[in-house]
């Protein structure tokens, strides 16, 4: 067994990277099968050389997210390790710690993985992005964000949030209450992230205003919509006259965001997912963005990401028996 020692000196807080109780170090000791020990700004490595130098790596990468003011949670740390792991260290060098905006809880929101940042300077770029991946990706979470920020910085004078109410039909009927009683199931993610955004003081008032708008899509018909962000959610569960129609609503000085994750549509059987025609449709104009997310850029519970990743072996597996079947 050999040893190494790194000592941490682009942080002033050597702890964020150890992690409470050195949980960090724990998880990277499992990880790599090496010994970690932290004295204040040293670790000293020992294992065998190839699992030291990768423990270092991974070390090093943390250290310079903490030292950028990322909050090293157990999500980051094993983003890293998977990084580490597929040769893309560099890339998780690109994640700055510039922030997109506080929340009414202090809460900083910025990109957490790489996926994350280019779909963030793809918004920022363009006129109109897709953000299609997997759930807990954070598509529909940091569109809000921006769109908030752009509305605060007074670069547009509204926010219109939309959905599809795929069950509109004869379900929604029996539903108690009025229409928007009936709709506001579907919206209520949206709702979620607007009150992390604004408060739910300062975002009643706005919705009174009639400057924050949130509706289900077919409210979007006849509309042209000027300077506006406006973000369609749940994009894969709308067919290709609703998606069609809403983009046809841009108006002078919006931009839209447009999120959907294609392994969940919930249309009815021979119905094709808007989403899936317009990411063929649109992808060679200029000025239109698509941004695919991967089940390394979950930044929920690390189970979501195992979850993923079983049911894509699972379909995989009956891809190829039914092919095999086939010949």
């Amino acid at each position: 067994m050999t040893e190494k020692t790194i000592s941490l000196t682009r942080t002033n807080d050597p702890q964020a990277v150890f992690g409470t109780c050195d949980e960090n170090l724990h998880l990277l000791q499992r990880e790599y099968g090496v010994i970690l020990t932290g004295r204040g700004a040293d670790i000293h490595i020992g294992g065998e050389p190839e699992d030291i130098e990768k423990a270092a790596v991974a070390l090093r990468l943390l250290e310079e997210l903490a030292a950028k003011g990322q909050q090293l949670s157990e999500q980051t740390v094993r983003y890293v390790i998977s990084m580490v792991a597929d040769g893309e260290a560099e890339s998780v060098r690109e994640l700055d710690g510039d922030g997109i905006l506080v929340t009414v809880s202090g809460k900083v929101v910025r990109p957490k993985t790489v996926g994350q940042k280019k779909y963030v300077e793809a918004i920022r770029k363009h006129t109109i992005v897709l953000g299609v991946g997997p759930a807990g990706t954070g598509k529909t979470y940091l569109a809000v964000a921006l769109a908030v920020r752009a509305f605060k910085a007074h670069e547009v004078q509204k926010i219109i949030l939309t959905r599809p109410a795929v069950e509109a039909g004869e379900k929604l009927g029996f539903l108690p209450g009025d229409l928007q009683d009936k709709v506001d199931p579907y919206l209520r993610p949206l709702y979620d992230a607007l009150f992390d955004m604004f408060g739910a003081e300062t975002f009643a008032r706005h919705m009174e205003k009639g400057v924050i708008e949130v509706a289900p899509l077919a409210y979007m018909r006849g509309r042209t919509l000027d300077d506006a962000f406006i973000i369609l959610d749940e994009a894969q569960n709308t067919t290709s006259e609703q998606i069609k129609m809403f983009l046809t609503r841009l108006g002078t000085g919006s931009k839209m965001v447009i999120t959907g994750d294609i392994t969940q549509i919930d249309l009815p059987e021979k119905r094709k997912s808007g989403l899936i025609e317009a990411m063929r449709v649109l992808r060679h104009i200029d000025d239109i963005a698509t941004i695919k997310f991967s089940d390394k850029d979950v930044v929920r519970h690390k189970l979501v990401q195992d979850i993923i990743k079983a049911y894509e072996n699972y379909y995989q597996e009956g891809r190829r028996n039914k092919h095999a079947a086939d010949k």
